[in-house]
């Protein structure tokens, strides 16, 4: 019996030190995804602004000149 709760015992010690290797492992790899995370954010504000950017650019071009509506010369009956 007492030789039995031996061998329990250290099923039950295997098994936690295994549940907590998986752990370090689990906190690891989240660690590393919310860097990931964090780097990608940034990128998408940066990506935000650059597509802003060339909204108001796009916006500002006549499309048939390719000039800003204020460069073009005033029309002829002026």
């Amino acid at each position: 019996m007492a030789n039995q709760l031996t061998v329990d015992y250290q099923q039950l010690l295997d098994r936690i030190e295994a549940l907590e290797s998986r752990n370090a492992f689990q906190d690891d790899v989240i660690e590393q995804l919310n860097s990931e995370l964090a780097i990608h954010q940034q990128e998408i504000s940066e990506f935000k602004q650059q597509i802003r950017l060339l909204a108001t650019r796009i916006k500002s071009v006549n499309p048939e000149t390719g000039l800003r509506p204020q460069d073009e010369p005033p029309p002829p009956h002026y």
